[in-house]
């Protein structure tokens, strides 16, 4: 039976076979049956490798969602962990983690000030205002021009939709758990909802790049 630990782009926790490029945690947020009881428990929301690899360079296995341990969460790829509100891992994705930080600061220089590279704790404090909404706790969406949202970075086309589109220069990809699907045409003139938090759309602005799923098959630039 597939848990309940992979991530759509909305930030929720769904109970599917796919289960995607990367690993990452939002902290233990599974009782001793393994079942979800919370959606997160810390600011600190990571994406991570899919297998850690030991001295010899083999996958480290171990039990999925041990009693008292993270939660194991498991994404499509970058641009749907990013939409999510999650950041690189600062241990198993260092460069990743480096090269997003000093986009994120370059992007965002009203919170990170003068630094050149944005430290974890403020990305963290500022994401966690951005992926959820105050008052019912769920995904907070941004409503801006699709001219705006740059590409790799994921949208609804109206606030009531499930359906995710990712960005590409020259179209949509409509995001599922296995993949993206056939691609379609972008509306002209047309107001979103991103799901990428804008900060995080900023770092891409700057020249951060998502990586991607190999279902999108080179369509995006």
């Amino acid at each position: 039976m597939s848990k309940q630990n992979r991530v759509n782009p909305f930030g929720e926790l769904i109970a599917t076979p796919a289960r995607g490029t990367l690993m990452g945690n939002r902290g233990c947020l599974h009782n001793e049956a393994q079942d979800i009881r919370r959606p997160f428990a810390r600011k600190e929301w990571i994406f991570c490798v899919l297998h850690r690899k030991d001295k010899q360079g083999e996958a480290i296995k171990r039990p999925i969602m041990q009693p008292g341990k993270y939660t194991e969460l498991f994404f499509l790829d970058e641009a749907t962990a990013l939409a999510a509100g999650h950041r690189p891992c600062g241990y198993c994705l260092w460069p990743r983690l480096d090269a997003f930080a000093r986009r994120w600061a370059e992007s965002n220089p009203e919170q990170a000030g003068d630094t050149t590279k944005a430290s974890a704790k403020l990305m963290d404090a500022v994401l966690h205002q951005e992926r959820l909404d105050p008052a019912s706790r769920t995904k907070k969406l941004h409503r801006c021009p699709l001219s705006a949202v740059p590409s790799r970075s994921m949208v609804l086309l109206h606030p009531d939709d499930q359906q995710p589109y990712l960005v590409a220069q020259h179209c949509l990809l409509p995001w599922q758990f296995e993949g993206y699907g056939q691609w379609v045409e972008k509306p002209q003139r047309k107001m979103v909802w991103a799901l990428t938090p804008p900060s995080i759309m900023g770092a891409i602005r700057a020249g951060f790049q998502p990586n991607l799923h190999p279902s999108i098959l080179g369509i995006v630039d």
